[in-house]
């Protein structure tokens, strides 16, 4: 070819997709680059091309070459691109993922001229221009094969429509409007063809204009949603033109969005006759960086066909512009990715014929507020959706062989589309792994298994992209909840577990909800989902920042709840923990009323401390919470959670100085035994405990301890022995001076004295008891008493004074939260009631008792109860 002089060539350009991904490396590109030359030299020969004899030029991701005019163009659309498929199989299984390769390819024909510099001619800025244009992206990007082959006009008009080789149903025309380029692209997919239709060929094209349809692909294997689809019908059929925010309710990322609005667009396209604009505004993406709107404001007016000499100067005449073309038609304008408002608000619509989807992890409230938008919150997918989706990209029969598995890799996927859709195209892959291996590959490498080379196929990486625009308190803050015991969180307990002041904490848990990282619930709880907190826990912290974080966030549970019980038990001796870490705060609890409130919402929150305790050696947290915790579990019949957090406490005075906290571990461990039946088991830690404290002559520890004996030894029926351990704590809480514990310890001889039918003896001691407890002002006691004073008079034959009796313990028992009692108040109603005849009342008795019993796991109590309701007149 000589220079200076234009000769005719025909042109193939070349493109590797996502060659600049961040997971090739440099030398991932230079892989894939001499691999691209050998396949295009390769595919070349095939069609009867002598690589020497053409010009090449390196384009970095792609290579531009000028096939002399002494070859015949046919083969380079009828061989070279199925030839080029064929180098691409071959070099792609035997390379690296990185280094795997797929690409555009585009046959132009034209005069070319060129110079020192190399060639030049409006055919090669053609050739170009076809190449980077959208609808040529977008076929392979949503073709599954390995190339995307675009031929210009001219090369279809004279070279595919007389091809006796190639079928021109099967290509598919497409407008381009690429800078100053006004054309049409042919485009065919060599390994993937489209189905022939010879209707295309005689539909007329406007080169870059006619009704744009710039939807990308409906999502494949799109399941259920069919509450937010509805959500979606009934806010743009209500009020057109209206934006509609689609934000994850709790994990941002992955949670289907895009999926969600690209399957109603195409749903719903019918209604949009003039057009669907689309546009990734790339708010969270792999390269970092918004689009910014000025670029999606000049590519929506390409679309819709003006002419680059009629574009306004800047943004706001573009956006007023585009308003302008819009007016009036029925298009749907679909915003996917948007990181803030901004980016949203020149590309909306001003015309009610139209209407608008906006996908984002933040709720973009600006949006909401100046222009109305309508927000639907995106949840995780339900159990049932959940496994549909798995049904659907692995088939019926292999989930129906597998049904546990199947639901268990549902709730290890947390229900969250992007990982189920990544764990079923693991299983997909392996065919003869079954799922219950996919599983426990799951349970063990958890977050892990999620990750993919691909970004956008990677739950982790995913989820990164919504820290970049977090500051680095609110960095820290996230970081620091992945860590954090229990199930949910408080304002309160960021603050000590974060060592920030109130207003500060707030925010950042205000920033990390609106990123959609984070779930504000009611009564002032914060939760994320359990990815998420996954994701959390791995966030680079500085060091020492989770071991003092973790410090303080116990110390402040500690704390809290031992203000709290003792507000709830202020007459119940405590020994007292050690003083808080620098930055905690416990929170302020004004009575007993919002101290028992506070341990009920926390009730979940202070096991996991305890277990993270342990975990981390805090030994004096570990007793310490078991006791604030004690009082509070066994009234609300939390019986397994005593055993557990006293065991646990039991362990860890072991290793702590104070005998008394060894005594007393085994005491309360003893009675916690005694609760769920292990009789047995509870009289030998409560032998061991009276040992421990008679060694260190705790008289106060003995007596508590004789009375816990009288308990376990009135459960084994033996309530001779009981009521002779109950005189005994009797007489050491006279001689020490402790009124209320002797209140108690009247009330225990009462309660045996009934048992063995000595009723004078009992109905005195518990009478002695109420004063006792009246007068020092403790309800929970005075609640027993009454009870016990009920069963006395019930025995007696008093059934109405023993109603009475009942009616009052019920009421106190309520207030304090003691429904251990309770129920077995409502019990002994049932049972006096029966005594009068009067069985609705019964009824209605034992079936709050025997609720009571079954909230609280009392398995034979409830069949008790269960049987009396049943034998009981129906009449």
């Amino acid at each position: 070819m000589g220079r200076d002089q234009a000769v005719h060539c025909t042109i193939v350009v070349v493109d590797v997709e996502g060659f600049g991904d961040p997971c090739r490396t440099l030398p991932h590109q230079l892989g894939a680059r001499a691999g691209l030359y050998r396949v295009l030299e390769q595919a070349l020969g095939a069609a009867g091309v002598r690589w020497g004899d053409c010009r090449c030029e390196d384009r970095g991701d792609g290579v531009f070459v000028l096939v002399p005019a002494e070859y015949a163009k046919a083969p380079l659309v009828e061989v070279l691109p199925g030839a080029l498929v064929e180098a691409l199989r071959g070099h792609n299984g035997t390379s690296p993922a990185a280094q795997r390769v797929r690409l555009r390819v585009v046959v132009h024909a034209g005069e070319v001229a060129l110079d020192a510099h190399g060639a030049t001619s409006t055919a090669v800025t053609t050739a170009f221009r076809l190449l980077d244009a959208p609808p040529v992206k977008r076929a392979l990007a949503e073709s599954p094969g390995l190339a995307a082959l675009a031929v210009s006009r001219w090369v279809f008009d004279e070279v595919v429509r007389h091809s006796a080789v190639l079928d021109p149903a099967t290509f598919r025309p497409a407008p381009v409007r690429v800078k100053e380029v006004r054309d049409i692209a042919w485009i065919a997919l060599p390994d993937h063809p489209y189905p022939a239709d010879p209707a295309v060929l005689d539909q007329p094209v406007a080169p870059g204009g006619g009704v744009p349809r710039q939807l990308p692909g409906a999502p494949a294997s799109f399941v259920g949603r069919e509450e937010y689809l509805a959500d979606l019908d009934h806010a743009l059929t209500s009020a057109a033109g209206t934006a509609v925010v689609i934000s994850a309710l709790g994990g941002a990322g992955g949670i289907g969005k895009t999926w969600l609005a690209l399957h109603w667009a195409h749903r719903h396209a019918d209604r949009f006759p003039d057009g669907q604009l689309f546009v990734d505004l790339r708010g969270y993406s792999p390269d970092g960086q918004p689009l910014d709107p000025a670029v999606a404001v000049r590519g929506f007016l390409d679309a819709l066909g003006v002419d680059p000499g009629r574009l306004p100067a800047d943004l706001d005449a573009q956006a007023a512009l585009y308003r302008s073309l819009v007016a009036g038609r029925r298009m749907l304008v679909v915003l996917d990715n948007a990181a803030t408002a901004d980016q949203v608000v020149p590309l909306l619509p001003g015309s009610p014929t139209c209407a608008v989807l906006v996908t984002g992890r933040t709720s973009l409230t600006s949006l909401i507020d100046r222009h109305g938008a309508r927000h639907v919150r995106l949840d995780i997918l339900p159990r049932e959706e959940g496994r549909a989706l798995l049904v659907e990209r692995l088939g019926e029969h292999g989930v129906a062989a597998e049904p546990e598995a199947t639901d268990e890799l549902v709730e290890l996927c947390g229900r969250f589309p992007l990982a189920l859709a990544i764990t079923a195209r693991h299983a997909f892959r392996h065919p003869r792994i079954p799922l219950a291996e996919v599983a426990a590959e799951l349970r063990d490498l958890g977050l892990d298994m999620l990750d993919d080379d691909d970004p956008a196929a990677s739950l982790p990486a995913v989820l990164s992209w919504s820290l970049r625009r977090l500051t680095d308190t609110e960095r820290t803050v996230f970081g620091l909840l992945g860590i954090a015991p229990g199930p949910d969180t408080t304002l309160p307990a960021v603050v000590s577990l974060a060592d920030l002041p109130p207003a500060r904490a707030r925010r950042a848990l205000s920033a990390l909800e609106e990123a959609s990282l984070l779930e504000r619930r009611p009564r002032g709880r914060y939760a994320m989902h359990d990815l998420v907190r996954a994701y959390a826990a791995t966030t680079a912290l500085p060091d020492g920042v989770r071991e003092a974080a973790l410090a303080r966030v116990m110390d402040f549970h500690l704390h809290t709840a031992h203000n709290a019980d003792h507000l709830v038990y202020p007459h119940r001796p405590l020994l007292q923990p050690d003083p808080p870490s620098p930055g905690v705060h416990p929170h302020p609890l004004p009575d007993a009323a919002a101290a028992t409130a506070w341990l009920q919402a926390e009730h979940a929150t202070l096991l996991a401390t305890q277990r993270v305790a342990v975990d981390l050696g805090r030994h004096h947290v570990v007793w310490h919470l078991a006791q604030a915790l004690n009082s509070f579990q066994i009234r609300r019949g939390h019986r397994r959670d005593a055993l557990t957090t006293w065991r646990a406490a039991l362990n860890a005075a072991a290793h702590l100085p104070d005998p008394a906290m060894r005594s007393r571990a085994h005491r309360f461990l003893g009675y916690a035994c005694s609760l769920s039946g292990s009789h047995e088991e509870a009289v030998g830690h409560l032998d061991q405990a009276l040992d421990l404290a008679a060694r260190h002559r705790d008289t106060a520890e003995q007596a508590q301890i004789h009375k816990m004996l009288a308990f376990t030894r009135g459960l084994q029926e033996d309530h001779r022995r009981a009521l002779d351990h109950a005189r005994h704590a009797l007489d050491l809480h006279r001689a020490l001076g402790q009124p209320v514990r002797e209140a108690d310890a009247l009330n225990t001889v009462g309660w045996h004295a009934a048992r063995l039918g000595e009723f004078d003896t009992a109905r005195d001691h518990c009478h002695a008891a109420l004063v006792l407890y009246r007068r020092h002002h403790d309800p929970s006691g005075e609640a027993q008493t009454l009870g016990n004073l009920g069963y006395v008079a019930h025995k007696t034959g008093r059934y109405r004074r023993a109603l009475d009796y009942y009616g009052q313990s019920v009421d106190l028992l309520r207030r304090a939260g003691d429904t251990y009692y309770e129920a077995l108040a409502h019990d002994w109603t049932g049972q006096a009631h029966t005594a009068l005849g009067q069985h609705d009342q019964a009824r209605k008795a034992w079936r709050e008792a025997l609720e009571l019993y079954r909230e609280q796991g009392r398995d034979t109590d409830a069949a008790r109860v269960r049987q009396q309701l049943d034998d009981l007149d129906p009449g």
